[in-house]
């Protein structure tokens, strides 16, 4: 029975962002289960949609004895701090240590962390671990397809496998795939040949979902590539374009039993992602357009129209708490309309104060100084209170617990607001009802995401708009002041090349 070791420390670190990542983040854990050690993975990532749930479950039918260390995620973010990442390193090495000589060893990572020291989280993470292990140990990694490849990272594992959906509903079957790619690993007895290629344009995450071309496309071809060309595994990772370091940007890995298939075979995938760099521009609303549009199809749905205010995207370093959407929702008069999350733990405290019912005039969010925004001051009506803690239903977050603090749902007109003391993309259905808003009754629903939501809301959905009020993720990465990135990548899709 092979012995397999396994660990996960996770987080896309926006360098652009306000707020770093300190211990305490990874703690609580940003939407995912709060800081896990030892046995305490077993009791909480079973139907958790994380890699790490789905290579447990695989390691079981593969009758592998799984070795649990740690697991820990922080919402996105600025940097994480050296203190966090140096102890959680620590503690994850020490419990590998203990464990004794293993067969291979398993890692749960994003691909795009950044820390106050290190630009290559990821690979410092690898390397680490290598070097306890030795470079005989297979060591296989699952990665958020946003992650960043460095050619630390390829060097240092045997296979990094991502995941092909955006929204994330593949985590645990990309947990279940590292599994099968291990298998082989430990099968053939020696390192596959690797390929890794560098896509030389910046994708906006925005246009990166894979429920819409051209990733729907894309990914299809990357299965068949994989398949046709005899690759043992084949992934593309269109990156996170907010992390200002050299290797930041998409990027293709593939792996195969001999060099000239895994070159082929990353050659080719390649190839078609340059050939779509034009289908990777899209087109947003200003936030009252936005609005405004909106408005016009709500009129005439059955459904609600659905927002993203994807510049204000937790999911992606973003504070949650902008107001550039509320004040477009206000100024244009909507009504039946819901925005969430505002993650404002003084104005959630002080609707608690004031009770169910209450009228109180509050500096609603807008506190973590992005330019063009500030707290929005109205007269809000208090509808409901909830301490934070429910369940999510859908399929991104996975069943199970979700922990947002205090929290309230506050109308000012025919608007009303989520406000939240703890900050996690609104992603799920969940999220509206913990605070007594029905979302499928709303005629808008702005969320403060950028593609994640889509897995829960596109089947209530009349459409979805997507607007650019000011926020941390801006839509287009060429608004981004880089000052790091490698020569010649293009800011954003047929840009201008960063020199």
């Amino acid at each position: 029975m092979p012995r397999i070791a396994v660990a996960g420390f996770m987080h896309e670190t926006n360098t652009f962002a306000p707020a770093p990542a300190g211990y305490a983040a990874f703690e609580h854990g940003g939407g995912f289960p709060p800081f896990s050690r030892g046995e305490e993975i077993f009791a909480r990532m079973p139907g958790k949609n994380t890699g790490l749930s789905g290579f447990i479950a695989a390691a079981a039918e593969k009758g592998w004895e799984v070795l649990p260390t740690l697991w820990c995620a922080a919402a996105p973010s600025a940097h994480v701090t050296e203190d966090a990442f140096e102890r959680i390193m620590a503690e994850m090495l020490e419990r590998m240590a203990a464990l004794g000589p293993v067969d291979a060893v398993y890692l749960d990572l994003h691909g795009a962390m950044v820390t106050t020291h290190l630009d290559d989280g990821e690979g410092e993470t690898e390397a680490r671990v290598r070097a306890l292990i030795g470079p005989d140990v297979p060591l296989v990694v699952s990665l958020d397809l946003h992650g960043n490849l460095t050619p630390r990272m390829v060097a240092e594992a045997d296979a990094l496998v991502a995941y092909r959906t955006y929204p994330h509903v593949d985590m645990a079957d990309t947990g279940r795939r590292a599994a099968d790619v291990l298998e082989a690993r430990l099968a053939v007895g020696k390192p596959f040949a690797k390929a890794f290629r560098q896509i030389p344009f910046l994708m906006p995450i925005a246009w990166q979902c894979t429920e819409m071309e051209p990733c729907r496309t894309l990914y299809a071809q990357l299965a068949e590539i994989e398949r046709d060309m005899g690759l043992v595994h084949l992934s593309f990772l269109p990156g996170f374009p907010a992390a200002d370091f050299a290797d930041c940007g998409g990027s293709v890995v593939a792996y195969a039993d001999t060099q000239t298939k895994a070159d082929a075979g990353a050659d080719a995938l390649t190839a078609l992602i340059n050939a779509q760099e034009d289908a990777f521009a899209g087109s947003a609303f200003s936030p009252e357009d936005g609005v405004r549009k909106a408005m016009a199809l709500a009129a005439t749905a059955s459904r609600p129209v659905v927002i993203s205010d994807t510049q204000d995207n937790p999911g992606a370093g973003g504070s949650s708490d902008t107001t550039g959407m509320l004040r477009a929702l206000l100024a244009c008069g909507a009504e039946r309309a819901a925005l969430g999350l505002m993650v404002d733990p003084e104005t959630a405290e002080a609707a608690h104060k004031a009770g169910v019912g209450a009228e109180v005039t509050l500096k609603l969010g807008g506190k973590s100084g992005i330019p063009d925004d500030a707290p929005f001051e109205g007269t809000f009506v208090v509808e409901a209170l909830s301490e934070g803690t429910f369940d999510a239903t859908g399929p991104y977050f996975g069943k199970g617990p979700m922990f947002l603090g205090r929290s309230a749902c506050l109308r000012i007109g025919g608007v009303r607001v989520v406000v939240a003391s703890r900050k996690a993309q609104l992603a799920d259905q969940a999220m509206f009802r913990y605070v007594g808003i029905e979302p499928t009754e709303q005629a808008i629903l702005v969320n403060k995401s950028s593609v994640h939501f889509r897995a829960d809301f596109t089947p209530i959905a009349e459409t979805i708009l997507v607007c650019t009020a000011p926020g941390a993720m801006p839509l287009s990465p060429a608004s981004l002041p880089w000052k790091h990135l490698r020569p010649g990548v293009r800011l954003e899709p047929n840009g201008r090349s960063f020199a």
